[in-house]
């Protein structure tokens, strides 16, 4: 990704970035509170130590979040050395677009016409033919389209991180 768009200011990824060594990262509890009823949506990142272990019930950890381990280390491998590469989580995104956490799931009608109107009144518009981005399921194109609205703001220096005041040595996720 970071070749492919090497001109690019700013490159937000929806994968934690800065794995904890033990107990919950800052930055995940703060999102899940600023998500309200959508907190399901903000998952607990994994220790490094349970993302290298083979996948048993009792690890603590989703099936989800097991699954993307593979990216999750490679990500988090590659962020040390690109400064542009940061975290996102397009839930919480969408809930400082719309001043207020979203009460409708993204996979409904309502959440996502909710979000693509978000989307819309921050100059953003989704083509009905999206090209070859078509082939991801609609609220990953619209999640990819709310990281593009954080990563603008991160390069224009207008973002802001969850756990608010974070000293910048800890995890954060941008909006």
């Amino acid at each position: 990704m970071l070749e492919a768009y090497g001109d690019a200011a700013a490159i937000g990824v929806d994968i934690p970035i800065g794995l904890p060594d033990a107990g919950h990262r800052a930055c995940d509890l703060a999102a899940r509170i600023f998500v309200g009823a959508r907190r399901s949506s903000v998952f607990l990142t994994p220790t490094r130590s349970v993302l290298r272990q083979p996948f048993t019930s009792g690890l603590g950890v989703t099936a989800q979040a097991y699954a993307l381990r593979e990216r999750i280390l490679e990500v988090d491998a590659v962020a040390a050395s690109a400064p542009r590469l940061f975290e996102v989580h397009p839930e919480v995104s969408f809930a400082a677009m719309a001043r207020a956490p979203l009460r409708a799931y993204k996979k409904t009608w309502t959440g996502m016409w909710h979000r693509l109107s978000l989307l819309k009144d921050a100059g953003i518009e989704l083509p009905a033919d999206p090209g070859p981005a078509g082939r991801a399921g609609s609220d990953d194109l619209i999640d990819a389209a709310a990281a593009a609205w954080t990563a603008t703001r991160y390069a224009r220096g207008e973002a802001r991180c969850l756990p608010e005041g974070a000293s910048g040595e800890e995890p954060v996720i941008w909006y």
